[in-house]
């Protein structure tokens, strides 16, 4: 099963920070202690990551991260059509391929072929004024 995830990975002594987010959320997700001294809020159900998308679609980043962002609402969107065919299957290990971490040793190994998909390049990094 394919299951996108939003995630959020910092060092321990932020864990407050976390919780403000999660709360900013109206709540959802979970904070987790991890490995090396960190910290993880995560969502993963789509009516969740559905709040997670919407806010920034209307919000934007304004750094690189907004290219990730991008490619990870496109396979959201991929995920929520249904079950999947393989090639649905293939452009999301694409889009994977072109995230922050990259693929896995699993996924290398299965999808020998993979092609990442194009990053965005964010130009504009200015913070707009507040509404």
């Amino acid at each position: 099963m394919v299951q996108p995830l939003f995630a959020i990975h910092l060092n321990e002594r932020d864990f407050h920070l976390l919780g403000i987010i999660q709360k900013f959320f109206d709540g959802v997700g979970r904070i987790n202690r991890g490995a090396n001294n960190s910290v993880l809020y995560t969502v993963s159900s789509k009516k969740d990551l559905s709040l997670i998308i919407d806010h920034f679609d209307k919000y934007p980043l304004i750094s690189q991260k907004q290219a990730d962002y991008l490619l990870f609402r496109r396979a959201f969107s991929i995920t929520s059509k249904g079950p999947l065919d393989s090639n649905s299957l293939l452009e999301l290990v694409n889009i994977r391929a072109s995230l922050n971490k990259g693929l896995t040793p699993e996924l290398i190994e299965a999808f020998p072929l993979t092609v990442p998909v194009y990053r965005s390049k964010i130009e504009n990094q200015e913070i707009p004024h507040s509404e």
